[in-house]
C-alpha cells in the first residue's frame, strides 16, 4: 500500500479524475431534451446555459476551501488535504445532475427556470473543485516544472469533453436522458474512488522531467486516437460493436499512464538507494536547502520567492500571497485584463461557433465536426503552451508571459480570419482560436504561481479565471448578439452571409490586440523576475 503513496501516482489519479471532469463541455448532447421536456423557448435555455458557464469558471470557493484545508494549523487530521476538495466536488456534481435528470424523466416536478439554473450552477461548479485539486497539487509536486504539469492536467480536462461523449456514444446510444443521469454518477464515482491517492508530496528532481514527458506523450496519443475517431464518426458513421471497441481501445490508452507511474517510482526509488552513503561530508553537516526540500519540509517562508515589478506593488513583500494580497498589485490587474480579451473573446467564439456557421451556409455534419475538434484544438493550446513554456523558461530563460504575449497576437489573426468569410475561414479560424484559447487557461495558472506563489493558488487563479465567464457575456451579449439583430433581415431574426458576424469579429480581434498589448506590458514588468528564477533552478540543480 506503500508503494500507492508517491507523487506520481497521485499524477495519475488527478489525470483520470480530468478525464471525466470537464462535463459542462457536453451541454449540447442533452440541451435539446431540457428545452423539450421543460417547454423553454431558446432564450431561457440560453439563461440557463450562462449559469453553466458561471459555475464551471467561477471556482473561488474552490480555491478559498483548498486554501482552508491546506493553511489551517487548527483542523482535525481527517480534514487534510486535497481529497476534502474533492470530496465537495462530487457531492455537487451528483446533487446538480441528478436534480436535473429528475425533473426531465418527470421524477420530481417541473421545477422554475432560476431552480433549473442552480441545478446546472451547482452541477457545472463541481468542474472547478476537480480542477483546483488537481492543478494546485500537481503544481505543488512539481514545482520546477509547473508549465508542464499544468498543460497535461488542463489538457485532459481540455479532451474530457471528447471522451464523455464517446461514453454517451457507447453506454447511453443515442439517449440523451440517461446520458444526464451517467454524468451524475460517473465523474462522482470516479473521484470519490480517486481522491484519497491525490495528496503534496513537494520533493522535485532533476529526472522528473522525463516522466512528464512520458505523460505529456500519452495525452498526445489520446488527442490523436479522439481526433480520428471524430472524424470517422462525422464522415463515415460507425456500426455500434465498432463504437464498443472503440472506446474499450480508448480506456486502455488512458491506463497507459499507470504504468508509466510504477516505472518513474522504480526509477526514484533506486536512485535513492544509490544517493545513499555512510561517509559524512562537511557539506552534509549544513546542506544547503533547495527551493523544492524548503517546500516539502513546510519551510516555505519566503526566502525564495520575490514580487516581480516596482515598489508600487509592495515589493517588500517575500513569500506567498494571499487573495487580497495579490489583488492589490498591477500584475494581477495586468493578468486578469489580459485573460477578459482572450479567455472571454474566445469562450465568445465557441458559444456562437453554429450560428456562424449557419450564416456562411456550412452543412450539419460541417458545423459538428467544428464543435467535436474544438475539444482537440483546445487541448493541443492547453498542453502544448505549458510544455514549451517550461522549455523556453529552463533553456532560454524566456518569461512565461511572453508565450501569453504570442497567443493573444495569435488569436488576433484568429478573429480577423473568421470574420473575412472567405472559403473555409471557420475552420482555419477555430483552430487558430482553439489553440490560443486553451493556451491561456495553461498559461495562467502558471504565471499566478510563480508570481503570486502557491500557497494560495488556488484561491487566486480561480479569481482570475472569473474573467472568462466577464468577457464571454460581454462579446456574446453586447457585440456578437446586439449586431446580429441588428443586421438580421427576416422576421424570423435569422441572418445569412458575411456581414453577419464580421464586425463582431473585427471588434473582438481588436480586443485580442488590446490585451497583446496588456500581457507585453506584465512581460516587460517580470522579465527580471524570471531571469531571477532561471538562475535559482540552475543553482538548485
Amino acid at each position: 500500500m506503500e508503494k500507492l503513496n508517491t507523487k506520481w501516482i497521485a499524477t495519475v489519479a488527478s489525470i483520470w479524475i480530468q478525464c471525466t471532469a470537464g462535463s459542462s463541455y457536453t451541454f449540447a448532447i442533452y440541451s435539446p431534451t431540457l428545452k423539450s421536456s421543460q417547454s423553454y423557448d431558446q432564450s431561457t435555455l440560453d439563461t440557463v446555459s450562462v449559469f453553466k458557464d458561471i459555475g464551471a469558471n467561477a471556482g473561488i470557493f474552490s480555491g478559498i476551501l483548498y486554501s482552508a484545508v491546506s493553511h489551517s494549523r487548527h483542523r482535525h487530521r481527517l480534514l487534510q488535504g486535497p481529497w476534502v476538495v474533492h470530496a465537495a466536488g462530487a457531492i455537487q456534481c451528483f446533487v446538480g445532475y441528478f436534480l436535473m435528470w429528475a425533473s426531465v424523466v418527470g421524477l420530481i416536478h417541473r421545477p422554475p427556470v432560476p431552480l433549473m439554473c442552480f441545478f446546472l450552477f451547482l452541477a457545472a461548479h463541481a468542474q472547478t473543485f476537480f480542477n483546483t485539486a488537481n492543478v494546485v497539487s500537481g503544481v505543488q509536486n512539481f514545482t520546477d516544472y509547473g508549465g508542464t504539469i499544468v498543460g497535461i492536467m488542463k489538457g485532459f480536462l481540455g479532451l474530457s469533453g471528447a471522451i464523455l461523449i464517446q461514453l454517451y456514444d457507447t453506454v447511453c446510444k443515442g439517449n440523451p436522458t440517461a446520458y444526464i443521469l451517467v454524468l451524475a454518477v460517473t465523474p462522482t464515482l470516479v473521484s470519490l474512488l480517486l481522491m484519497h491517492f491525490v495528496r503534496i508530496y513537494g520533493r522535485s528532481s532533476i529526472h522528473e522531467k522525463k516522466h512528464l514527458d512520458g505523460f505529456s506523450a500519452v495525452a498526445l496519443s489520446v488527442a490523436a486516437y479522439l481526433l480520428v475517431i471524430i472524424l470517422l464518426q462525422n464522415i463515415l458513421g460507425l456500426p455500434q460493436w465498432v463504437q464498443t471497441v472503440v472506446f474499450i481501445f480508448l480506456l486502455l490508452l488512458l491506463a497507459a499512464p499507470l504504468t508509466l507511474a510504477i516505472k518513474a517510482d522504480s526509477d526514484d526509488t533506486e536512485r535513492y538507494s544509490r544517493t545513499i552513503s555512510p561517509v559524512r561530508t562537511p557539506l552534509m553537516d549544513n546542506p544547503e536547502p533547495t527551493v523544492s526540500s524548503k517546500f516539502s519540509a513546510g519551510e516555505d517562508k519566503g526566502e525564495y520567492h520575490k514580487v516581480p515589478g516596482d515598489a508600487k506593488d509592495a515589493a517588500a513583500w517575500d513569500g506567498d500571497m494571499n487573495l487580497l494580497q495579490a489583488i492589490c498589485t498591477v500584475n494581477f490587474w495586468l493578468l486578469f485584463i489580459a485573460m477578459i480579451c482572450g479567455m472571454g473573446s474566445g469562450l465568445a467564439t465557441i458559444n456562437n461557433i453554429s450560428q456562424v456557421g449557419e450564416s456562411l451556409h456550412y452543412t450539419t455534419t460541417e458545423i459538428n465536426s467544428l464543435v467535436s475538434l474544438w475539444s482537440i484544438w483546445n487541448f493541443l493550446g492547453r498542453f502544448g503552451a505549458g510544455y514549451l513554456s517550461d522549455i523556453f523558461l529552463h533553456r532560454r530563460g524566456w518569461g512565461r508571459p511572453l508565450f501569453m504575449v504570442i497567443t493573444l497576437a495569435m488569436m488576433t489573426i484568429g478573429h480577423v480570419v473568421i470574420a473575412s468569410g472567405f472559403p473555409g475561414n471557420l475552420y482555419a479560424g477555430s483552430i487558430i482560436v482553439g489553440v490560443c484559447y486553451g493556451s491561456q487557461w495553461s498559461l495562467m495558472p502558471s504565471i499566478t504561481s510563480e508570481i503570486f506563489g502557491v500557497g494560495h493558488l488556488g484561491t487566486i487563479f480561480n479569481t482570475i479565471s472569473v474573467a472568462s465567464p466577464i468577457g464571454s457575456y460581454i462579446f456574446s451579449v453586447w457585440v456578437i448578439g446586439f449586431i446580429y439583430d441588428k443586421v438580421s433581415s427576416d422576421d424570423n431574426n435569422s441572418c445569412y452571409g458575411t456581414h453577419c458576424f464580421a464586425l463582431s469579429f473585427l471588434i473582438m480581434a481588436s480586443v485580442a490586440f488590446f490585451g497583446f498589448l496588456i500581457a507585453l506590458a506584465l512581460f516587460f514588468r517580470t522579465r527580471q523576475f524570471y531571469g531571477q528564477v532561471v538562475l535559482r533552478r540552475l543553482r538548485h540543480f
